[in-house]
């Protein structure tokens, strides 16, 4: 979403005309975004969640996830980007490999940490609920032989654990887009989007059970194109766009058109936008990242970009220090928290939903049920967010305060 001001030197082989500023230090925006969808993935989650009808993907086409994806592109070239200029490809992909290895074993942890939630609850005298089957996890239990090695070498990939698989063999792609890039950028380029046209015509994808022929709901191949975007906009090998009136209404009329077409309630009532919509279903879908889908997106982050100002200044609150510009600042800093310890978030926000549906099963799905345990989760998740930024401070390596007399 943006650009920093700070322009090191282009890395070997790239050459002069593709060298534009690199982003070096963390952006608020980028934070800020992530933490909004981090609350939204949490809501999404949540089965029956009533608040689900109001999150932004109801209401067009592209949805958190993308958000998260780009996002997590930013911040790559951020984390590994510099460390692949100043100590050399090698050490770059060490870096991102170590990374893969955190998220595949968050992914192998989560899984059994809700599996094993799951076989409790159901197991339970008093819920009488089938929350194994919810999840579809029969499949895992009545062959854990097989399974099991289906889900360490990730060819069993159920449907509700697909991000962290996706988001690996994505960041698995990058050494070899930072090679490509090492030579010239365009071809960095043409091989992401050549990748992506493979995914849409079906030619590449990845099988998600070993007992059937159904591949991976996030297709990598498909998604990699929103990480790319988001790392060749903050490593510099794109520009930022200009901020431009007819640009603006454009992205607005994209956003506003895709509404009705997007809105379940609004186009299964009238027969021309039913229609329609069906005759996009294979340009928005979501498992290869549809070119529709990838449109609404930009033309969203476009708007964003431009409402949240340069190096988002209407983002910061006003110098008063009135009630609402402290409680302004105080949000802030926590969805940048949140935005900032986005896997750990993302992980509690997946084993947080499961358990807010044993909750709003117990109480009942009222709207004011549904509103107090959602709130209930997202403080849990803001929870995690300072927990994970206190012990990534290694507070046990500052010096000892001396005791007092």
């Amino acid at each position: 979403m943006t650009l920093s001001d700070t322009s090191p030197s282009a890395p070997p082989g790239f050459r002069a005309a593709d060298a534009r500023p690199i982003a070096t230090v963390r952006d608020p925006r980028l934070d800020f975004f992530r933490g909004i969808a981090m609350f939204i993935i949490l809501i999404a989650h949540v089965p029956a969640n009533w608040m689900n009808q109001w999150i932004p993907a109801r209401f067009g086409f592209s949805d958190a996830t993308e958000i998260f994806v780009f996002c997590s592109g930013m911040a790559s070239a951020i984390a590994f980007g510099q460390v692949f200029r100043e100590r050399g490809w090698t050490m770059g992909t060490a870096r991102v490999a170590f990374r893969c290895w955190q998220v595949y074993w968050a992914h192998v942890c989560l899984f059994f940490a809700i599996a094993a939630t799951m076989v409790v609850l159901t197991a339970s005298d008093t819920l009488l609920r089938d929350y194994v089957g919810q999840l579809n996890l029969y499949p895992f239990f009545n062959d854990p032989a097989t399974n099991l090695v289906g889900l360490l070498t990730l060819t069993y990939v159920p449907n509700y654990f697909d991000i962290l698989p996706m988001y690996l063999v994505v960041l698995a792609m990058l050494p070899a887009v930072v090679a490509l890039a090492r030579v010239r950028v365009a071809a960095a380029a043409i091989a992401v989007v050549t990748v992506w046209i493979l995914a849409q015509m079906d030619l590449l994808a990845l099988p998600a059970e070993p007992w059937s022929d159904r591949e991976w709901f996030f297709n990598p191949f498909g998604w990699q194109l929103v990480f790319f975007t988001g790392f060749a906009l903050m490593a510099g090998w794109l520009p930022a766009p200009p901020v431009d009136r007819r640009l603006v209404i454009f992205a607005a009329t994209i956003v506003v058109v895709s509404v009705p077409l997007a809105h379940g309630p609004t186009y299964r009532e009238v027969a021309l936008l039913s229609e329609v919509r069906g005759a996009l279903v294979p340009l928005i879908g979501k498992s290869d990242l549809g070119p529709l889908r990838y449109g609404h997106f930009l033309a969203l982050a476009y708007l964003a970009w431009v409402a949240v100002g340069p190096r988002g200044a209407r983002l910061a609150p006003s110098d008063s220090d009135g009630p609402g510009a402290r409680a302004w600042r105080t949000g802030l800093a926590v969805i940048l928290k949140v935005g900032q310890q986005s896997l750990a978030v993302f992980i509690a926000s997946m084993y947080l939903a499961r358990l807010m549906g044993v909750a709003l099963d117990v109480t009942g799905r009222t709207p004011l049920n549904a509103v107090l345990i959602n709130l209930a989760g997202m403080a849990l998740l803001v929870a995690v967010a300072y927990g994970a930024g206190w012990f990534k401070s290694a507070p046990w390596r500052r010096p000892a305060r001396s005791a007092a007399p």
